[in-house]
């Protein structure tokens, strides 16, 4: 969890085209775009981002880049970090470790059903969030007493969902990469089982479970392909006319976007593809439309 919450991309901006480096709060978090201005910062540089609070050290995972995209509306590192900056760093993760500990003996202590998944410590107003999960509501009044008498320091308990829980834990998803919502996903969207159906995808809760134990978000990234393939090919069964002849849609394959069919005449499988099969496209090429070059007229 990072310390501050950095500013955003102010949405609807228009402006130049510059350069853009990420940088990230933990090692493998989360990233964060940045300008960096007038400054260079090389992959392992501790930099200065721009938070709502004050500028936070940030270590560049990605360095200065030219890119092709309006960079206006990102902001601005701030510079690179000092010995000041790096120090008031390293005692804030201190701060931040002795509360994680504080909270965990505690919870123990008052025999609550609750989990520590993270810390945040604001060292300006002096205030600390731990975030935590829990199986219902919980009763921690007289936790957060104790522990902001050990801390002290203004003390704040924040409840995660499952999907939160794995963005602050991070973690390897069942691809081998690191978890979307740990590193790039903003927010959540809505994922149903019918995205799983409509990829053809085993309906086994191991299978298309994340790390959170709920449907992975990955469900809904090539969903719009395969509803858009759906809407065009021929269902299964179908008779279609192929360049081999005549048959019978046997299989769909959406990354290819073409149809198995079955021919009448032998019994042989072919792949084609849709557009080949489409009867809208065979009306078009069979029609005079289809001898008029682009921007010319039929010929005699």
């Amino acid at each position: 969890m990072p310390p501050r919450r950095p500013l955003r991309r102010r949405a609807g901006s228009l402006g130049r085209v510059g350069m853009l480096c990420a940088v990230s709060f933990e090692r493998y978090g989360r990233l964060y775009y940045a300008d960096p201005g007038d400054l260079r910062p090389t992959v392992g540089d501790r930099v200065l981002l721009p938070t709502e609070d004050d500028p936070v050290v940030a270590e560049c995972v990605w360095s200065a880049q030219w890119v092709s995209e309006d960079t206006e509306g990102f902001p601005r590192l701030a510079g690179l970090a000092g010995p000041e900056d790096l120090e008031r760093d390293a005692a804030i993760r201190r701060k931040k470790a002795d509360a994680r500990v504080a909270a965990k003996r505690l919870i123990r202590e008052h025999e609550l059903p609750m989990k520590v998944v993270g810390v945040d410590y604001l060292p300006g107003p002096n205030r600390a969030t731990v975030y935590f999960t829990a199986p219902h509501r919980v009763d921690f009044r007289s936790l957060v007493r104790d522990l902001g008498a050990t801390l002290k320091c203004r003390v704040e308990l924040r409840q995660l969902s499952a999907r939160d829980e794995a963005r602050v834990q991070g973690g390897i998803g069942s691809c081998g990469r690191d978890l979307c919502c740990a590193t790039f996903l903003r927010d959540f969207e809505p994922v149903s089982i019918r995205m799983a159906k409509d990829q053809d995808l085993p309906l086994n809760p191991l299978r298309i479970s994340g790390a959170c134990g709920r449907l992975m978000c990955c469900l809904k990234y090539e969903h719009p392909l395969y509803a858009e393939f759906a809407a065009a090919a021929p269902p299964l069964g179908a008779e279609v006319d192929t360049p081999d002849g005549p048959g019978r849609v046997v299989g769909h394959n959406v990354p290819s976007d073409s149809v198995v069919v079955r021919l009448n005449d032998g019994g042989r499988r072919c792949a084609c593809t849709v557009s080949s099969v489409c009867g809208s496209r065979q009306s078009y090429e069979a029609s005079p439309a289809a001898d008029v070059p682009v921007g010319g007229r039929p010929a005699e």
